[in-house]
C-alpha cells in the first residue's frame, strides 16, 4: 500500500468521525465511543505512515 493510500484513509476515517464528534457534541454518548475508535485507528495508521516513510527513506 502506498503512503498517499495509507494517508487517503486516515482522512476518510477522520471525515466519517467528523459527523459522530457533531453527535457527541449534542450529548449521544455512543457517538463520542465511536469518535475515540476512530481516533486509536487514526493513531495507528499514523504510526504505519511513519514506519513506511522511515523504511522507504533508509532503502
Amino acid at each position: 500500500m502506498s503512503v498517499a493510500d495509507m494517508v487517503q484513509g486516515m482522512i476518510d476515517t477522520l471525515n466519517e468521525a467528523l459527523v459522530d464528534a457533531g453527535k457527541h457534541d449534542r450529548g449521544n454518548s455512543a457517538a463520542g465511543t465511536r469518535v475515540r475508535k476512530a481516533m486509536q485507528s487514526t493513531k495507528n495508521s499514523a504510526q504505519a505512515v511513519r514506519k513506511q516513510v522511515q523504511s522507504d527513506k533508509n532503502a
